[in-house]
């Protein structure tokens, strides 16, 4: 399955974190994924971040003020993912990173992680907080395979 991620670079501290945790799942082979720091110098940036986007399975949207603000995050992959989703051909997962008004968005109708849709930087355990968000990435992941396989 292959995973996007769009986020603020305001959040790239928890992104990286977040990426820790998903390692164990790219090692089985379960995901890839793609993310705007793996851009390679001399290509179009807009046009490779949209390919990747469209090519995605999952699209996690990494959740702060940060995100909403940025016009790029919010307008143009979140816009392009909640259409994607939409029309089946992705899973958008919102991962709520810091406490903001996520409920006034149009994916808060989106079932979130990690667990009770508590953001990780609140969590008492950070590491916990990420657990939870690999896990639940599994287990879509998984779905999304089998569910493929049929």
């Amino acid at each position: 399955m292959r995973v996007f991620i769009s986020y603020s670079h305001q959040d790239e501290k928890i992104k990286d974190e977040l990426l820790k945790h998903l390692m164990p799942l790219k090692r089985n082979g379960l995901i890839s994924d793609w993310h705007d720091r793996l851009l390679q110098p001399g290509v179009n940036w807009k046009n490779e971040i949209s390919k990747n986007l469209t090519e995605s399975d999952i699209v996690i949207l990494l959740i702060s003020i940060d995100f909403i603000n940025s016009d790029y995050c919010y307008e143009s992959e979140m816009e392009q993912a909640i259409l994607r989703n939409n029309e089946g051909l992705c899973r958008v997962v919102p991962v709520l990173a810091r406490p903001c008004l996520w409920n006034e968005t149009p994916f808060s109708k989106i079932q979130a992680l990690p667990k009770d849709a508590k953001p990780i930087s609140i969590w008492d355990s950070q590491d916990e907080a990420l657990v939870s968000v690999a896990d639940g990435l599994r287990t879509l992941a998984r779905q999304l395979m089998d569910n493929r396989g049929q």
